[in-house]
């Protein structure tokens, strides 16, 4: 007990300087000044004890003379502090090993308790935990021995068995259970088989089904298809024919002024198949349809983040090199390097056209003019925005998880195309005319177009961001 009190706890060694703090355990003064300037305080300037956890301020340590004396005394017998107890230090932090760790089942030392990584973990007192495995092994051992009692071995006299009975006998109390224990698993397993092959058979009975009903529908829509064709010819025929009448005879037809023709026409594509008909409507009308709806989109600077430079048109927008020194009014973005659009839209249809040239980083789409302005946001359609990027030479949507576009054709003009009452937010490229992605949702408040030239790096980024419209 002597050569504990007089052993610093924190480096295990003779206590040097010993000074006692408030709870009242002694530590080398060293040792406790190292010990309180490697932590942070839990409550104004004190500290908790290495021992006991009492807090303690570092300004009262108080000088312990008379175990000064003690120590020296035991130095001069000889008697040395307890070596074993290096044997138990943290190896990262070189002190007392005193806690056990339930989720990563190892000892560690006080400072350890502290860190992220134990700081949420149920801890117990070394010497506890030890009782409890204990208990919790000798639980396991005499439910061993247990069931060494119940398994009816050959007891054997100078090698021989007692009683007559041979080791064929004794093992037939183990042979029965065994042997229904086999029972219950092949029975159960041709269950499982006579389950997994009725399930192969109704699949294959669907599938057939379904394969039946798709050859019905392109026999039928060749029958219709052959059917339309034989009319247009006819019809085709007999216009050749009217054409050779005299001119007089000619006014007489009414077949060149009526809807038949365009009629047979429309029938046509539409027997071809559902997949021509989508075709056939988009080139109709999806040039027009933009048109209609097509709005002339400038950008607002007072939500530009300070590093983005503004043409005086307010049409193409970079990322600079220096942050300019603009008032943080609460509109501008002072985080996520972006600009929103000026107008605003609550209803109806709008498209609009970004020219991104070749940058190598870009990110467009729409927001919510309610969306945060300050500090970091995620960007996800929960958080109020439905954009897509160019990132690292990779095509990406705001989806959850993310989803990746398959791009064979490199954009240099990307059009986006809103409607509001739909939910839907759609983006084509305008260099192949093809279309990229749709999110659907629902809206509420305003929505703004939202612009992100990416950052310059280092001179590869400088081409800038033009929205307009049509060309």
């Amino acid at each position: 007990h002597m050569l504990e009190e007089a052993t610093c706890s924190i480096c295990l060694e003779y206590l040097t300087e010993p000074v006692t703090i408030d709870c009242g355990h002694n530590f080398c003064r060293v040792c406790i000044t190292q010990y309180s300037e490697q932590r942070e305080p839990e409550s104004d300037t004190k500290f908790p004890c290495p021992q006991c956890r009492v807090l303690f301020q570092k300004q009262k340590l108080q000088p312990n003379m008379q175990l000064a004396d003690i120590v020296e005394n035991i130095k001069k017998l000889r008697l040395q502090p307890r070596k074993e107890q290096k044997k138990n230090l943290c190896e990262r932090h070189q002190e007392k090993l005193q806690l056990f760790c339930e989720e990563d089942r190892e000892a560690i030392c006080l400072v350890c308790r502290e860190s992220r990584a134990h700081r949420a973990h149920v801890l117990l007192p070394i010497q506890e935990a030890a009782l409890d495995y204990k208990d919790g092994e000798g639980s396991h051992l005499q439910q061993w021995v247990q069931c060494l009692h119940v398994i009816p071995l050959p007891h054997r006299t100078h090698g021989k068995p007692i009683g007559g009975s041979s080791n064929k006998d004794q093992l037939h109390y183990l042979e029965v259970p065994l042997k229904n224990t086999k029972q219950s698993i092949t029975c159960e397993f041709k269950k499982l088989h006579q389950f997994l092959s009725e399930e192969e058979q109704l699949l294959l009975r669907r599938l057939a089904e379904e394969e039946r009903e798709t050859l019905q529908r392109l026999q039928d829509n060749i029958t219709k298809l052959s059917e339309q064709s034989a009319a247009l010819i006819n019809l085709i025929t007999e216009l050749e024919e009217k054409c050779q009448q005299p001119a007089f005879e000619l006014m007489k037809v009414k077949l060149l002024t009526s809807p038949s023709l365009p009629a047979a026409l429309n029938s046509l594509v539409r027997a071809v198949s559902p997949a021509l008909k989508n075709v056939y409507k988009v080139c109709l009308d999806m040039r027009e349809m933009l048109e209609r709806f097509t709005v002339d989109v400038t950008l607002d600077p007072d939500t530009a983040h300070p590093n983005l430079v503004l043409y005086e048109d307010r049409k193409c927008v970079r990322h600079g090199d220096t942050r300019q020194d603009l008032p943080d009014n609460p509109e501008r973005f002072d985080c996520c390097h972006c600009v929103l659009g000026t107008e605003g839209f609550t209803g109806g249809r709008c498209y609009w056209e970004v020219e991104v040239g070749d940058m190598t980083d870009w990110m467009l789409g729409v927001c919510r003019e309610s969306v945060s302005r300050k500090g970091w946001v995620i960007l996800t359609t929960e958080n109020g925005y439905w954009a897509m990027w160019l990132w690292d030479g990779e095509y990406k949507v705001l989806t959850s998880p993310r989803t990746s576009l398959p791009v064979s054709v490199r954009p240099s003009r990307v059009g986006i195309f809103l409607d509001y009452e739909a939910g839907e937010v759609s983006f084509y490229n305008v260099t192949d005319r093809s279309h990229l992605f749709t999110f659907t949702g629902t809206f509420s408040g305003t929505l703004r177009p939202y612009f992100c030239p990416g950052l310059n790096s280092g001179g590869k980024n400088l081409a800038q961001i033009v929205p307009m419209g049509m060309i």
